[in-house]
């Protein structure tokens, strides 16, 4: 019984110490000397302080651990379309485009977290079994927090494929390579990288950085935009509502296909300036002029206060209510999406 209780007492430190660091990371600004990266916009006001996030924690009802769906139908399939995606789960996604195979802010740990044994915990398992993807040619990465940039993750990539190339935001490669992956080239706003026929540009988006609660927006963060003569596609990573999308549409185009956050935005006043809710997602794919917008970064980790299953059914409602019932498509992690 005395044993039971000590473990009971050390689990309780280790959360409270783990949501402690969470708190200070959050609001690493009071700590960290001058930023070294800003946003183009700040829509939104920044009006949250550390007494707002305080009393969300004090207060927050967890939303009930539930799992959606996920399809086996990339695992068991022996034949691919010529252009596809496949969500993996949050923002992973694996996207072919005809000509080279991408992953975007791979996650395969158990947790978005830099612990093991705390933190985020995933709700699914990944809907593409590691051993089944396909040879990558690149991996892109959005930006250092746990839940897109799972070192983990991509350490096990590196070992797998040291030829596969790691797109990062500024600031970001000297991670990776001190996890020994050497191939790796950062990119600034607006910076384009050619791979065989495909043109790949990081892109502005409305959102911040920190692994530490130290490193307060020291290293950047964004999109990725991937175009070829067939097909032109942009995954926006993590971010809130910005005029950087019309930006993105004037000086790249529209993109035939848009993977849109749609997810983690409550409390909004805590979260609006980091995430969209899914009206804001809908905007963004207009703002876009988008041909088809996959909404993702819900359903896999509990990272806020809605339902674990609402983003995609408020996200349908909205665009009932707008006349955009084909706008998006919500996959379940796992299903094979042409891009044809």
């Amino acid at each position: 019984m005395i044993y039971l209780f000590s473990i009971k007492i050390n689990s309780l430190i280790a959360l409270f110490r783990f949501s402690l660091l969470l708190l200070i990371v959050f609001f690493a600004n009071t700590l960290t000397s001058e930023e070294l990266y800003k946003n183009n916009h700040n829509l939104n006001g920044d009006d949250s302080t550390f007494k707002d996030f305080i009393k969300w924690q004090l207060n927050s009802s967890n939303p009930t651990r539930v799992s959606i769906e996920v399809s086996d139908e990339f695992n068991a399939s022996t034949n691919l379309p010529d252009k596809y995606s496949v969500w993996i789960g949050h923002s992973s996604f694996l996207i072919n485009n005809g000509d080279i195979n991408i992953l975007v802010d791979p996650i395969y740990s158990k947790r978005a977290s830099p612990l093991s044994f705390i933190g985020p915990k995933r709700l699914i398992p990944p809907g593409v079994d590691f051993n089944k993807l396909p040879s990558i040619d690149i991996v892109a990465v959005s930006h250092s927090h746990y839940d897109h940039l799972d070192l983990p993750t991509l350490t096990r990539l590196y070992k797998r494929n040291n030829e596969t190339l790691f797109l990062v935001p500024m600031k970001v490669g000297k991670l990776l390579k001190s996890s020994g992956i050497t191939n790796v080239v950062e990119l600034n706003w607006w910076d384009t990288i050619s791979i065989n026929k495909s043109l790949i540009t990081f892109v502005p988006v409305h959102h911040w950085s920190s692994r530490t609660p130290f490193d307060k927006n020291k290293t950047l963060w964004g999109g990725w935009w991937i175009e070829t003569n067939d097909i032109k596609i942009v995954h926006l990573g993590d971010t809130g509502y910005t005029h950087d999308f019309k930006l993105i549409n004037s000086e790249l185009g529209s993109p035939d296909i848009a993977f849109i956050p749609i997810g983690a935005y409550e409390p909004r006043d805590i979260m609006k300036d980091s995430h969209l809710n899914p009206s804001e997602a809908i905007q963004t794919a207009i703002d876009l002029n988008a041909g088809k917008a996959i909404g993702m970064h819900w359903g896999t980790f509990t990272l806020t206060d809605e339902p674990v299953k609402d983003p995609p059914r408020i996200l349908n409602l909205e665009l009932q209510n707008r006349g955009l019932d084909n706008l998006f498509i919500i996959p379940k992690p796992g299903e094979i999406i042409s891009l044809e």
